[in-house]
């Protein structure tokens, strides 16, 4: 994978986080740096560890279903998207529970619950292969910090406009980074 489609990819996965994060700015009347650090640090820690396991993982598998493995990224990636997006149209409750909770069991709980996919997600690098995996654990890593932060910030700025639309976009993307995946192994795309 070039560096721009692990970049995109690690958007897709912040995308979950970002959602999370705009929920936790909009507990808070202002957002400070303590605040919008945690949930940085937090998240993109998690996102960054969870794919290294996954791709470790999927290592250790890969032989095993090497003659298959660009269907078992895609159909990984593509139930990972999908449930983003029904997340999206039905999941009201990260920004129901109105609270500033930022200790450590809180954060730890949402850190492990929006990284979740990444694991996922690190098994299908080792599946789909030629995949530099410390500079992918290293963009995803910097990328959620960064959207998160990010998002503590907006969500106490602007409230939830942008949960939604960040769910989307996080599910359509990986579901083409799954379909190119798909698409590269038969011999559709050439690049």
């Amino acid at each position: 994978m070039s560096f721009f489609e692990l970049f995109i990819l690690a958007i897709g996965l912040a995308m979950d986080a970002f959602a999370v994060s705009i929920c936790k700015g909009l507990t808070l009347k202002k957002a400070d740096l303590s605040s919008m650090s945690k949930c940085g640090l937090w998240f993109g820690g998690f996102q960054a560890m969870m794919p290294l396991i996954g791709f470790f993982l999927g290592s250790l598998f890969a032989a095993a279903i090497e003659s298959v493995d660009h269907w078992v990224a895609f159909v990984l990636l593509l139930l990972i998207g999908a449930n983003m997006l029904k997340e999206a149209f039905t999941c009201e409750e990260c920004c129901s529970e109105k609270n500033a909770d930022f200790s450590v069991k809180t954060m730890f709980t949402m850190a492990v619950a929006t990284s979740i996919d990444a694991m996922a997600v690190g098994i299908s690098l080792a599946m789909a292969g030629g995949v530099n995996i410390f500079l992918a654990i290293l963009l995803i890593g910097v990328v959620t910090c960064v959207l998160s932060a990010l998002g503590v910030k907006l969500g106490s700025v602007f409230g939830g406009r942008f949960e939604k639309k960040a769910q989307i976009a996080g599910g359509v993307i990986l579901i083409l980074i799954g379909t190119k995946i798909l698409l590269e192994h038969l011999g559709v795309l050439k690049f």
